[in-house]
């Protein structure tokens, strides 16, 4: 697996200056929190990281290639975890993951598995034929994780993934996003929380769309208690 590169990247929507003169490197096997207040630009760098949104200058790209593919669709590689879910309302938890599955190619039978293995990785195993609509923020918050895991993409792009989720259930899925680095995925986490900040392998800060701050990784074996 290659890097994710942000090189000179500004965004601009309506006038106003999102992103300015951007440039970071995320790498393989490494959990990067971002961090920054509200209106920061946390969202759109994630977008734009993504291939959701066209930079207005700069390039991003991963293993060389751009990741802007003129139409907002992401690339295969990447998968997002939404501030807003993402799920389907009409349809089950398992379904939601189980579609996603599908997309990429999985047989019916092998993706619902699948999506139950994921269910219960987050502990909502019992949940499976719930229909989205019926479950807490927290539940489909932990949905749409499931179905980020379940693809098993290069690029696993968190926004606020732990906003709903109390303190134990916060916990294990940081530890959960730490076995997706492990795996060499490239992780980016968005977040106000200083517990995700501090449990991140490194962590970058924005302000009024400027990175002010790039904190490398501790020496092996220093990272966050528990995690």
């Amino acid at each position: 697996m290659g890097s994710l590169d942000l090189t000179g990247v500004e965004l601009v929507i309506g006038g106003q200056q999102i992103l300015e003169q951007m440039t970071v490197q995320f790498r393989a096997g490494e959990l990067t929190a971002v961090g920054g207040p509200s209106g920061s630009g946390k969202t759109s760098l994630l977008s734009v990281a993504g291939g959701l949104l066209q930079p207005t200058h700069g390039e991003t790209a991963y293993a060389g290639k751009p990741l802007w593919q003129g139409d907002g669709d992401p690339r295969p590689e990447v998968a997002f975890i939404l501030q807003v879910y993402g799920l389907v309302p009409i349809l089950s938890a398992r379904e939601n993951i189980s579609i996603a599955l599908r997309a990429r190619g999985l047989p019916p039978a092998e993706a619902d598995e699948r999506a139950d293995t994921e269910l219960a990785r987050v502990h909502i195993g019992d949940l499976g034929d719930r229909q989205v609509e019926e479950l807490s923020g927290g539940q489909m918050q932990r949905v749409a994780c499931a179905r980020a895991f379940a693809v098993g993409a290069e690029l696993v792009l968190a926004d606020e993934p732990t906003s709903e989720l109390d303190e134990l259930n916060r916990d294990h899925l940081m530890s959960l996003l730490h076995s997706e680095a492990a795996r060499g995925a490239i992780v980016v986490v968005a977040s106000h929380d200083p517990a995700v900040v501090a449990a991140a392998d490194r962590h970058i800060a924005l302000d009024e769309g400027e990175l002010i701050d790039d904190v490398e990784p501790v020496a092996a074996g220093r990272r966050h208690s528990g995690w």
